[in-house]
């Protein structure tokens, strides 16, 4: 019987509590479809990094904090002014975790920040906030319990995400103030939502590095698509 894969997720971090901490769903997913979870350090110590990523078959970039935006060169104090709660730390530790580990080739899966940090890396830029900058009808910023729907993308054919869900309409749930504006060089589309949103991107020349902008971990106990990413991403650390 072939060993589960180890799975690197990356902390979330409560300032308020001085502690880093896991949303259960993170865990429960990776456990659910095959993988063994392990919160990474939070650190831009790169030999300790290089250690982490020694040891795991892939990792997950989660939710959190807005990144911080001089990370992609906005400097205009009224945008940045828009951003939430930033994270210095993740931005250090993920700029560091997400380029070496793709240089390995090892499995990425990035969910809501996930998808923010992997686009701004690779140097692509975001909305500080969607509301104000690009309203729209659709409602990103979804109310408890976080699990259901609260708008849909459009999976888009012959995409990777396409082969795992299907194409057409996907219902999504959704909790974020920030989303992807210019798509950074060697990233591709995977969903957008009805409004134009960049809901789901992935980087073909990796053997698997995918993004979503909504919340599987939270979804994957309820709907079948939001397991079937967990378990691609899982088969795909078998690799």
């Amino acid at each position: 019987m072939s060993k589960k894969p180890l799975i690197g997720v990356v902390p979330l971090v409560d300032y308020g509590r001085e502690s880093l901490w896991m949303l259960p769903g993170y865990f429960d997913a990776v456990l659910e479809t095959g993988g063994v979870p392990v919160m990474l350090p939070l650190t831009d110590e790169r030999d300790a990094l290089a250690r982490s990523l020694d040891t795991v078959d892939g990792i997950i970039v989660t939710g959190g904090q807005d990144v911080d935006p001089a990370r992609y060169g906005e400097k205009d104090p009224g945008l940045v002014a828009l951003c939430g709660e930033l994270c210095c730390e993740r931005d250090a530790m993920e700029a560091l975790l997400v380029t070496d580990a793709l240089k390995r080739d090892l499995p990425l899966l990035g969910i809501c920040r996930g998808i923010q940090a992997l686009n701004v890396i690779f140097g692509g830029t975001l909305w500080q906030d969607l509301p104000k900058q690009r309203p729209s009808e659709v409602e990103h910023h979804g109310k408890a319990p976080y699990e259901n729907p609260v708008h849909t993308v459009e999976v888009l054919p012959g995409t990777p995400l396409a082969e795992c869900v299907g194409t057409g309409v996907l219902p999504v749930n959704s909790f974020h103030h920030q989303a992807l504006r210019d798509v950074a060089p060697g990233l591709e589309v995977m969903a957008t939502a009805s409004d134009g949103v960049v809901e789901a991107v992935w980087r073909p020349t990796s053997r698997f590095c995918w993004a979503v902008q909504w919340h599987p971990e939270f979804s994957h106990a309820v709907d079948e698509p939001s397991r079937k990413i967990f378990s691609a991403f899982i088969e795909a650390c078998r690799g």
